[in-house]
């Protein structure tokens, strides 16, 4: 259920918003929002590369909390404020995840 989840919310969430809030242009904006998934490169960095116990926000270095006060100073300025939102969107995910890993992982 957890991958299920996780996969609707970077995969499909993502076009809803488009279709909702962009509609005359919702499929760049679909496209952007799914674009910024690649912030997940960083997981490359990590040893090993996929635990799923292991936390992805305060570990890998774009899903650190730095980055993701960055991320929403970016909401701020309107030519970065959709890959602003998809990167917080993905943040999101990324630690409903790691609330859901709390209660499978011990």
């Amino acid at each position: 259920m957890q991958q299920l989840v996780h996969y609707f919310l970077h995969l499909i969430f993502p076009g809803i918003i488009s279709w909702i809030f962009f509609r005359r242009d919702w499929v760049k904006c679909y496209i952007i929002l799914l674009l910024t998934m690649l912030v997940d490169l960083d997981h490359l960095l990590a040893t090993p590369i996929f635990d799923p116990c292991r936390c992805s926000i305060g570990f890998h270095p774009l899903h650190s909390y730095w980055a993701i006060a960055v991320y929403c100073v970016l909401l701020f300025f309107p030519k970065t404020r959709l890959v602003a939102l998809g990167l917080l969107m993905h943040m999101a995910t990324d630690g409903i995840d790691c609330l859901w890993s709390l209660h499978t992982c011990r």
